[in-house]
């Protein structure tokens, strides 16, 4: 690896501030404690700092040279509402919140590189590091958009990082269009008639219309979308009734649907909507549909795409970059940003959980598990690329 030197040797104090954050972890728009860490570590070296976007983004600038031209790197700074099951020395003291998906680690990442790019300043033009609430629920990069980010900020791209565990430790993961997919929700409600269960005639049963709606939205998959077309509709909530002697007036179920493409999602939900509406009316019901769009799916924009992957050669070696991995059906709220201007979103190896202190849980070391840990041996890589890819685009 063709790592920044200084990087490595400032790994022990960022992996202090890695373990700190994750030993306080701040669930979404709640990151206060890690926002003024955040903007305290800016300021200590003298980075201007503007607080407040999004509630509680915090954005620095690095300038250097006299170019106009300007990027944004960002990190995600909340937590998830998990019990950590982990008791080495720096798991959550909060009860119900703990870092299961890394967001301490791109934290600190960004920091050093914030460092570094300070510090060096080999590059020409300005840096934007934005540290952003809420990826996790609420759509913080869509709330820090809101609040005028690309307007106080100009830039002319925008990249982000995410730790992949399961993937070797500092391999990368990338590819030019969706890397990422759409998260949308969805909730049927089936009004129907109660009744005694003994006497089944004098109901309008959602429970029945409600199983046979169940298999009958799958068909969606089977027969109306394009095989080649990824997505998924799962199913992961069904409700009706509070006794077993009564047909309840009414019933719902809800899930999830994932796609990487809009056009696909359009088609599942009006296939969703006309099926529930015109198979409650074959059961007599009425269909009430809840159908939200949360986050888009992730585009890389091609451009953008191949510059990180040439830095990412650069750093770790042709080996460890996948330039065409194949993209999970997991969402990411950086979507939105790369709606608004062009960019990169890439995966960053974890490794397999071998690196987590003694104590950790007995669960795999993987993404919203009780047992994840992110990996500090990912701090100077991550920073390095960081650096490397802002000196790429703003060459001095």
């Amino acid at each position: 690896m063709n790592l920044i030197k200084a990087l490595e040797t400032s790994r022990a104090e960022f992996s202090l501030i890695r373990r700190d954050l994750h030993a306080h972890p701040e669930l979404s728009f709640e990151e206060q404690r890690t926002s003024d860490i955040v903007a305290a570590q800016l300021e200590r070296w003298d980075i201007p700092v503007h607080r407040g976007l999004g509630g509680t983004g915090v954005v620095g600038v690095i300038r250097a040279g006299t170019s106009k031209r300007a990027i944004g790197l960002r990190a995600d700074m909340d937590a998830l509402p998990i019990q950590e099951t982990n008791t080495f020395s720096h798991a959550s003291q909060h009860a119900g919140k703990m870092h299961a998906c890394g967001h301490d680690g791109h934290t600190a990442m960004l920091l050093a590189a914030a460092w570094h790019l300070n510090t060096t300043r080999q590059f020409d033009g300005t840096v934007y590091v934005i540290f952003q609430p809420a990826e996790e629920k609420g759509g913080g990069a869509a709330k820090m958009i809101e609040d005028g980010l690309f307007d106080k900020f100009a830039m002319e791209s925008v990249y982000g990082l995410h730790n992949w565990p399961g993937m070797p430790l500092g391999v990368f993961g990338v590819k030019s269009g969706a890397i990422m997919a759409s998260s949308s929700s969805f909730k049927i409600t089936l009004h129907g008639k109660g009744s005694h269960a003994a006497l089944p005639h004098n109901a309008i049963d959602p429970v029945a219309a409600m199983a046979s709606l169940a298999q009958a939205l799958q068909t969606i998959l089977t027969r109306n979308k394009k095989p080649s077309d990824a997505a998924v509709l799962s199913i992961t909530q069904m409700h009706a009734g509070d006794a077993t002697n009564v047909i309840p007036d009414f019933g719902w179920l809800g899930g999830t649907v994932r796609t990487f493409s809009n056009e696909v999602l359009d088609l599942i939900e009006i296939r969703l909507r006309a099926l529930s509406e015109h198979l409650a009316h074959g059961f007599g019901c009425e269909a009430e549909i809840d159908f939200d769009r949360n986050y888009p799916p992730t585009i890389n924009h091609p451009d953008e795409t191949a510059v990180c992957v040439e830095v990412m050669r650069a750093l770790v070696g042709a080996d460890k970059v996948d330039a065409d991995i194949e993209a999970p059906l997991s969402a990411e709220d950086f979507s939105f940003m790369l709606q608004e201007k062009p960019g990169c979103y890439a995966l960053i190896g974890n490794g397999d959980g071998g690196h987590r202190d003694h104590g950790h849980g007995l669960g795999p070391c993987m993404l919203h598990n009780t047992s994840y840990d992110f990996n500090d041996d990912l701090l100077p890589i991550g920073a390095s690329y960081w650096v490397k890819l802002a000196e790429r685009l703003l060459p001095a």
